[in-house]
């Protein structure tokens, strides 16, 4: 009985000494980091719409605000940096005829800085795609496909700075 007493102090003393803080999204966050930074994305894709910057900096700030229980500044303890690199538009499965399937492709480049700790911080890039019919118009579908292709990259960015992806 006193072994699993001192057992169970031991245990909750390691427990309170960690210094990283889990959030319900399953993120590592250090203790030390209370708020949170995203720079406006550069856009040097020349076929990126105006709006895809505005569109991906804002993604990054509201899902890294709802999963991570930092706070929003404009120089946090954590910073993100962002260009867009790539935007595509390419034939992927072709008939004997024609093309018949069309892949939309974007390609990010995230500057992470850990002001406190450096050995946390990376440069990185990311693409993700989204496939669309070749007979369908690009501009009917263009803004739902990359709704849907910036909720993957910010989820990667967030992956890899707060889960050790």
């Amino acid at each position: 009985m006193y072994k699993k007493v001192i057992a169970g102090i031991v245990f909750c003393t390691l427990l309170n000494s960690c210094s990283v803080n889990y959030s319900l999204s399953g993120a590592s966050i250090p203790d030390y980091a209370k708020t949170f930074s995203v720079q406006y994305f550069k856009n040097q894709a020349s076929l990126a719409g105006p709006t895809l910057a505005q569109g991906l900096t804002d993604a990054l700030r509201n899902y890294v605000a709802s999963h991570s229980g930092l706070s929003l500044t404009n120089t946090g303890d954590l910073d993100f940096q962002g260009t867009i690199s790539g935007y595509n538009i390419a034939p992927v499965t072709a008939s004997s005829s024609q093309s018949t399937t069309t892949r939309l492709s974007i390609t990010i480049d995230i500057t992470y800085t850990d002001k406190k700790d450096p050995k946390k911080c990376f440069n990185a890039s990311f693409t993700r795609y989204a496939d669309f019919a070749s007979s369908t118009n690009i501009t009917t579908v263009q803004d739902n496909l990359i709704t849907q292709i910036d909720n993957q990259l910010v989820q990667d960015v967030f992956d890899k700075a707060f889960n050790n992806w």
